[in-house]
């Protein structure tokens, strides 16, 4: 990986400035990490660009689930530093303005941060989609698609492209709730008619269009942590066999330290 040809994609959720869930991120520090990559050359682009291929240091920013703090919240820091953004969204739920729930998020149900579950609405999407960001899909209902019966799973994977077609006229791209998936899920993803699937493994293996891994980032990835994340020697390190006993001597030092 060298610095004339660097990909990168990034995985965010919510945009919340007081939700403390793992997978909000506030405002400030949104923008704190993508002015940094600007700042150090990258490029924006789509999933769907990225995957297809180019030179140059590229960033695709990807935002899962389709919560409407990307577009009041998100959407605008990216349009001022000039990156266009990926939102895949689970078809069951947007236009629903109930707020979404599965496990993952359905504890903050009923509580005073109920608001920040509630999806956005197709023509909000469409304004994304009009200012120049790519929509994927994100299945129907956000199941672990390895996990359920086959049947289900290609329904959860064709349905959704369709709704997304309808609603939007092309879709072809998604990423696998959770990041799970399996080879029979990429497969039946490709017949699907996908042309790239976004994953979230715990170590950077070989990209490949139906599995193409991204960096999550959450809540307590400050400036320090973030740099650590989307840095092309630590990248590196993360798709070697040995990544697992160091990520193992940096969790011991943090815990040591947080003492």
């Amino acid at each position: 990986m060298s610095r004339r040809d660097d990909s990168l994609v990034l995985c965010y959720h919510a945009v919340s400035p007081t939700w403390p869930a793992d997978l909000a991120i506030s405002p400030q520090r949104l923008r704190a990490h993508l002015k940094y990559l600007v700042d150090h050359g990258y490029r924006g682009v789509t999933f769907g660009e990225l995957v297809a291929g180019g030179p140059g240091r590229r960033v695709a920013i990807t935002f899962d689930d389709g919560y409407r703090s990307v577009i009041e919240l998100a959407q605008p820091i990216l349009a001022e530093l000039g990156l266009p953004g990926t939102l895949f969204v689970p078809t069951d739920w947007i236009g629903s303005e109930r707020p979404m729930a599965w496990p993952g998020i359905e504890h903050w149900l009923g509580g005073e941060h109920q608001r920040e579950l509630i999806p956005m609405g197709w023509d909000e999407v469409r304004r994304l989609r009009d200012a120049g960001w790519e929509i994927g899909s994100h299945t129907r209902s956000h199941p672990k698609l390895s996990q359920i019966r086959s049947e289900r799973m290609r329904a959860e994977l064709a349905e959704s492209k369709a709704t997304c077609e309808a609603e939007l006229g092309s879709c072809t791209t998604i990423a696998y709730p959770y990041g799970d998936h399996s080879d029979a899920v990429a497969a039946a993803a490709g017949a699907a008619g996908y042309a790239a699937a976004a994953t979230l493994p715990a170590g950077a293996p070989t990209p490949k269009p139906l599995a193409w891994p991204r960096i999550g980032i959450y809540v307590h990835d400050d400036m320090r942590s973030f740099r650590l994340k989307v840095s092309p020697r630590v990248r590196r390190a993360r798709a070697t066999s040995a990544w697992p006993v160091v990520a193992g001597g940096l969790r011991s030092l943090r815990r040591r330290f947080a003492r």
